[in-house]
């Protein structure tokens, strides 16, 4: 007998086509300064890598390719050319393949949220993802912007500080445990979506040597945003940047009186 399988089921056996988020930032560990002339902060001979947040959007895609709900992974990065170094390690980690929009560094510093969310929705507009995992924010600016922006410019579901993704058996829907301020809240959306990753998604990998090996080989194809069509130009200025103001020494006290004295002292009561 022959058995029949539309393209529809063929589509559907292949699993989600994930598009990946990667961004550049200023490494976790180091010690961030502030520039004499109060523009931004030191970013020369200063230690980069992934943001942490996308660490762990690219472990959620490799992770759903390992359990075949995935078919494809490909990560995206927009900025600086050393942004390649960020998509090898994706690619070390798992990703199928990259892409890179680059920004040249004069454009560097003035390149915001909207503008990375107008350039990922072109490319979705060529990709065709199901899904698009990034992280919730970035460490650098902190903006927590960019996902809400791209899935408004999509016309797409969303769900934020994702702490569990569970795509159904057809990957027509996502089942999202998402964090918020009451505790956690569970939504289903429809395919395609926009994702952004909590914390508590998953603990990311470690790139194995042999992978990272591997990494060099996969595809990485770049973009410019002249080719994609969307404007740099800023919408925001930034006036100026400053360090946190120090906080003051503590005082010890050896009793419950003499810490109500010296709230006394102060005004704080009465």
């Amino acid at each position: 007998y022959i058995h029949i399988i539309n393209k529809a089921d063929m589509a559907a056996s292949k699993g989600l086509k994930i598009l990946v988020g990667c961004k550049r930032v200023i490494d976790y560990a180091v010690k961030v300064r502030v520039k004499p002339d109060r523009s931004g902060v030191v970013t020369e001979g200063v230690k980069h890598s992934m943001n942490p947040f996308d660490e762990i959007a690219v472990e959620e895609a490799v992770r759903m390719k390992e359990k075949k709900l995935a078919g494809e992974a490909v990560a995206i990065s927009v900025g600086p050319p050393q942004s390649q170094e960020t998509l090898r390690t994706a690619l070390a980690m798992g990703i199928d393949r990259a892409i890179h929009v680059e920004i040249p560094l004069a454009q560097l510093e003035k390149l915001q949220p909207i503008h990375v969310s107008k350039l990922l929705a072109k490319v979705c507009e060529s990709e065709k993802p199901d899904l698009v995992i990034l992280g919730k924010q970035a460490i650098d600016d902190d903006c927590n912007q960019t996902g809400q922006m791209l899935a408004a410019l999509l016309d797409w579901p969303q769900a934020t500080f994702a702490s569990k993704i569970e795509p159904s058996q057809d990957s027509k829907q996502l089942r999202v445990t998402r964090e918020v301020d009451g505790g956690m809240e569970t939504i289903d959306v429809s395919v395609p979506a926009v994702v952004t990753s909590d914390l508590r998604l998953n603990e990311p990998r470690y790139a194995t040597l042999p992978n990272i090996m591997k990494a060099k080989k996969k595809p990485l194809a770049k973009m410019s945003p002249d080719q994609l069509g969307v404007d740099l130009q800023p919408r925001q200025e930034v006036i100026s940047v400053e360090d946190p103001p120090v906080r003051k020494a503590g005082a010890k006290v050896e009793s419950v009186e003499d810490l109500v004295g010296k709230l006394r002292e102060k005004g704080l009561v009465k």
